[in-house]
């Protein structure tokens, strides 16, 4: 199990000590670094030493049982990517499915038997690691991505990426990894048959304009983002000079201009439906037409 010189590191968490041993001793032979746990409480307190590359962890143990403890390790940033493999002895469907939904990426059932468990281990640390040297790529070059899953919640960031999300708005939660609500709804429109919609806006205030727009599928719950920055003050110079509107009203004839409706430009830009309705009538005075989509016309025109 030695990769490149490289030990892997397996924490196993079981309250029972026949397992412990058994386990402890079959992943010596192949090399791997073992520490253990007997409870819950114990793992969370090993994995702020020591990052391991995979998690045995027993379904069943007294306190916080398995599926909690995941939940609580993969909310920890530093073991996001880290396989979890469960150890159980259940039949029953929906715990399995439980230990899947805590994060889990597969399971063996008691008795083990360590030959498929090894094979396990191999292929879980193998995808691990490419992953993680993927991801190290993307930081080095400086590339502004991040995944999540279709309910909203983030998966792994780059750095560059991590800042602009927290700039972004106070929805923004890395410790849950819970992103702002307006891309928790885009995602949700996208996963329900209505991703027409190519990119969600998660801030304008100023001329900044933070966009997130959907790069890809990685695999069935694991969606490929990109959050950019745009500058949107060149743009809204030239509707203030050339057409005489005012901040607010360049802000929202930009939006018009870029085929949002009066209900995205009031959360776009914080403000009630009426504030959009009550610049949009001054927009049509100024601008010397009588509906949107004259007025878009016109700004159109005027954008290089």
């Amino acid at each position: 199990m030695t990769d490149a010189g490289s030990r892997t590191v397996v924490l196993v968490v079981d309250d029972s000590p026949e397992t412990l041993a058994m386990l402890n001793e079959a992943l010596e032979r192949t090399g791997a670094v073992v520490l253990v746990a007997t409870d819950g409480d114990r793992a969370l307190a090993a994995v702020e030493r020591v990052v391991p590359d995979l998690i045995l962890l027993d379904a069943v143990m007294p306190g916080i049982d398995g599926f909690e403890t995941c939940r609580r390790l993969k909310r920890l940033p530093a073991l996001a990517d880290v396989p979890v493999i469960f150890m159980t002895g259940l039949k029953e469907t929906d715990r399995i499915v439980e230990g899947l939904e805590a994060g889990g990426v597969d399971y063996v059932t008691k008795p083990i038997v360590i030959d498929e468990l090894l094979a396990r281990i191999r292929v879980h640390v193998g995808n691990a690691r490419l992953s993680r040297s993927a991801r190290t790529a993307l930081d080095t070059t400086g590339r502004f991505l991040f995944a999540a899953d279709r309910q909203g919640r983030l998966l792994w960031s780059t750095p560059q990426a991590s800042r602009l999300l927290a700039s972004a708005t106070a929805d923004f939660d890395a410790e849950s990894f819970a992103l702002p609500e307006a891309v928790t709804r885009w995602l949700a429109a996208r996963s329900e048959g209505g991703g027409e919609q190519a990119s969600a806006t998660l801030l304008s205030v100023a001329g900044r304009t933070l966009t997130v727009t959907f790069v890809g599928r990685m695999d069935r719950d694991e969606l490929l983002l990109r959050i950019a920055e745009e500058n949107a003050s060149d743009e809204m110079a030239i509707f203030r000079e050339r057409l005489g509107v005012t901040v607010r009203e360049a802000e929202v004839l930009l939006w018009i201009a870029r085929g949002k409706s009066n209900r995205d430009i009031s959360e776009i830009l914080g403000m009630s439906p009426r504030t959009v309705n009550k610049h949009l009538e001054q927009i049509y005075v100024k601008l010397g037409v009588e509906n949107r989509a004259a007025a878009a016309a016109a700004a159109v025109r005027l954008l290089p």
